[in-house]
């Protein structure tokens, strides 16, 4: 009986320290570690988790933490004084807010790998133990093959290393110079490369095709260039920086979604008006803001029927109303994200010849499109982006159409998509060779021919 009175004020930590080993053997029962007796020594279980996670210093820190936070808690108070106690404590407490923050992010990548809902790290804020228990019992909750778990975890995490020099590339002040040097993202503890070293110069009255196979970036490079979500680089529209000036370069952006976001209780004229009015400077005379009105719904041909309610309207009268909310502001750079989305041939080929017409206005309109080869003779130009062997994107090729088919040897843009996508999504998997090649056109300073 003494005994078991000497070991009451350790009696919670005690208990703890069972559950959580219990926890961490189960679940290594269902990850398959070897060893199994380590997770008997107190936090080592979350070493064994990080590693297993591909997250091993998280893993390691945890077990660290863990095991300091109960040596500094068995120190008797009365060994302390009243400022080594307070300070004692104060430790503590920060090693314990650490602890959580790295145990939350174990928790995360755990739910990641047995492809869970992320609303489950709830659980795991209140206690780890029991997530693990419940992951660990339950049949239904099984890990993803590790392989491809862990390619995924590593995706754009280390894009790959291409041979290629690096030509001069010069910034202009006439059209859209874009020079992209990264756009990454914080998961978790891994940094994630989406995008990398993008150079291109698109000169005023193009109309530019954005092609890619799928997760290579393309709405992440549009959002990058149209400021939406900002990259580490200089992004400038007719000399003026649309990063540092974001506030006034706003409006002479305008970019179409793939979704038709148009209230459809309205006319189409009073759709497009109250975009006029949301987006003209108010500096702009009404009778300035109807006369634009007016050409934009001529250019689109709405006028017919602009009387007429949204809602009444076909897919392909939907697209060009998206668009003439945009284009009434007249902006400079036009973007479009899959315009054509759900659109017969017919219907997106006169779509495509209106956009064909807005670019011969002088300004930019860059497209995203699942059936390039419909309309490519309306484009002049094609930016190929390309995901390398590290699952980041890059530039493939800049150029015309037929430069496109020459570099690539295909005689479709369909061909060329195939020959940078990778095989499990059944292209060629020639991404990198494409990339490297392109590196050494610009270097040999043939990307003026390009340009």
């Amino acid at each position: 009986m003494p005994v078991f009175e000497q070991l009451a004020p350790f009696r919670d930590l005690i208990l703890t320290t069972i559950l959580y080993a219990l926890a961490f053997w189960l679940l290594g029962r269902k990850l398959k570690w070897d060893r199994l007796w380590q997770v008997l020594i107190p936090g080592f279980g979350y070493y064994k988790l990080g590693k297993s996670l591909d997250m091993e210093r998280e893993g390691l820190f945890c077990f660290l933490m863990d095991a300091v936070t109960t040596l500094l808690s068995l120190i008797p108070d009365s060994l302390l004084g009243e400022r080594a106690g307070l300070a004692v404590n104060l430790m503590i407490l920060l090693l314990y807010v650490l602890l959580v923050v790295y145990r939350i992010r174990l928790m995360l990548r755990l739910l990641n790998h047995f492809r869970m809902k992320r609303v489950w790290v709830l659980l795991g804020l209140v206690s780890p133990c029991i997530l693990m228990t419940i992951i660990a019992l339950v049949p239904r909750f099984q890990p993803g093959d590790p392989d491809e778990m862990l390619e995924e975890w590593k995706a754009g995490t280390a894009p790959a290393e291409i041979a290629g020099g690096s030509g001069a590339f010069h910034l202009t002040d006439s059209g859209l110079s874009v020079d992209l040097r990264e756009r990454s993202v914080k998961d978790l503890s891994k940094k994630r490369y989406l995008l990398k070293d993008i150079q291109l110069n698109i000169p005023n009255g193009s109309m530019v095709l954005l092609l890619g196979g799928s997760g290579a970036g393309k709405t992440t490079f549009l959002n990058a260039v149209i400021g939406y979500e900002k990259a580490d680089a200089t992004i400038l529209l007719n000399g003026s920086d649309i990063y540092k000036d974001y506030g006034r370069m706003k409006y002479r952006i305008g970019f179409v979604p793939q979704q038709n976001l148009i209230r459809a209780c309205d006319t189409v004229r009073r759709t497009v008006g109250d975009a006029a009015l949301m987006r003209i400077p108010v500096t702009v005379s009404g009778e300035e803001r109807h006369k634009k009105l007016n050409e934009v719904l001529d250019l689109l041909g709405l006028t017919a029927g602009c009387h007429g309610l949204v809602g009444k309207k076909s897919g392909g009268q939907l697209r060009r109303i998206s668009i003439a909310m945009e284009l009434v502001s007249d902006p400079e750079l036009f973007v479009l994200d899959e315009p054509d989305s759900g659109l017969d041939g017919v219907i997106a080929r006169e779509l495509f010849t209106e956009l064909r017409a807005i670019a011969d206005t002088g300004k930019i309109v860059i497209v995203i499109t699942h059936t390039p080869d419909r309309v490519i003779d309306l484009f002049d130009k094609v930016i190929v982006l390309a995901r390398d062997s590290g699952r980041c994107g890059r530039l493939g090729f800049y150029g015309s159409p037929e430069e496109a088919r020459a570099f690539f040897g295909k005689d479709s843009m369909e061909g060329v998509v195939q020959s940078v996508n990778s095989k499990d999504a059944g292209g060629e998997g020639l991404a990198d060779q494409y990339i490297a090649r392109y590196l050494e056109r610009m270097a040999d300073g043939k990307e003026a021919a390009v340009l």
